[in-house]
């Protein structure tokens, strides 16, 4: 019997086929249309996926909001009631300070619930970087590995979980406050296409600009490919923000130069959709680990 669940967050992008077969659970976050809060559900309950970005296409802006203090409290203390300690990975802190409000309730419960125990990690990564590190998780618990034990292997490893994005539009990442202006204007003018990696601080950074979307979807291949660690053994997660075809073509070009173990394409889900926009496919691996600092000039 297992003695310790494992939970994400909205922004791990799991979908429910992964989520069941690793047994993984996650707390809500939330999204803002006009004047209508949503639960940020990685199956879409409440609207589509498609629906979500056809929003964003017709020129309406969504917020996005980190799992509230009474989520954590409610989905914490159902497992602790049930006698289960809780393995949370977060999104990195860099992009949401769900972490923080996590290691309050956290806190907060374990003098209530003082035989049981609360481990909370910074990710320093989300979307499938963060999901194939819970699905790790899981499958260290499945080998009996103590939560303990996962969260030495977890934190040792998090840098060589590896991201290479690129967005169709960069006016969605103007508004989400990730580029200036002047760079989304004179990007989307030339088709320049900035490579996006999540650095040593979990910080989301264009470290390479590319002409062209093909151009830059071969890139982040070729990066891949020099930076993966045994491919034969892992599988490849590859998400996107309703454009399955962008998805289907770095397939194609993975499989052109390695033979992984598997690919899973899943839709970006609504919180890290909401700032990265329609268009945007983002490639990850297990390999070296990242070693730039987006911080220093």
């Amino acid at each position: 019997m297992e003695k310790y669940v494992i939970l994400g967050d909205s922004t791990c992008d799991l979908g429910k086929d992964l989520r069941e077969k690793y047994n993984i659970d996650y707390c809500r976050m939330f999204i803002t249309r006009g004047d209508k809060d949503y639960p940020a559900s990685l199956d879409y309950d409440e609207y589509s996926a498609k629906e979500l970005y056809d929003w964003m296409r017709n020129g309406e802006r969504v917020f996005t909001s980190q799992v509230p203090e009474a989520e954590f409290v409610s989905v914490f203390t159902k497992y602790l009631d049930k006698g289960l300690d809780i393995l949370y990975i977060s999104c990195s802190s860099a992009l949401s300070a769900s972490i923080k409000t996590a290691l309050k309730v956290k806190q907060d419960l374990e003098g209530k619930y003082k035989e049981r125990k609360i481990v909370c990690i910074d990710s320093l990564i989300s979307s499938l970087g963060q999901g194939s590190m819970l699905i790790k998780a899981s499958e260290l618990r499945s080998e009996g590995k103590t939560i303990e034990e996962v969260r030495e292997v977890i934190e040792s490893t998090k840098l060589k979980y590896r991201q290479w994005g690129c967005c169709d539009d960069l006016n969605y990442l103007k508004r989400a406050g990730r580029v200036k202006a002047s760079s989304a204007f004179f990007g989307n003018m030339f088709g320049i296409k900035p490579i996006i990696i999540s650095d040593i601080k979990g910080r989301n950074y264009a470290y390479k600009k590319v002409k062209g979307l093909k151009n830059a979807m071969v890139d982040m291949v070729n990066s891949m490919v020099q930076e993966i660690e045994k491919p034969e053994e892992q599988i490849i997660y590859i998400s996107h923000a309703d454009c399955i075809e962008y998805a289907n073509m770095i397939k194609e070009e993975v499989l052109k130069r390695i033979k992984p173990k598997g690919i899973y394409i899943n839709y970006i889900g609504p919180i890290v959709g909401s700032s990265v926009g329609p268009g945007t496919v983002i490639l990850y691996c297990y390999g070296k680990a990242e070693t730039i600092d987006g911080g220093i000039n």
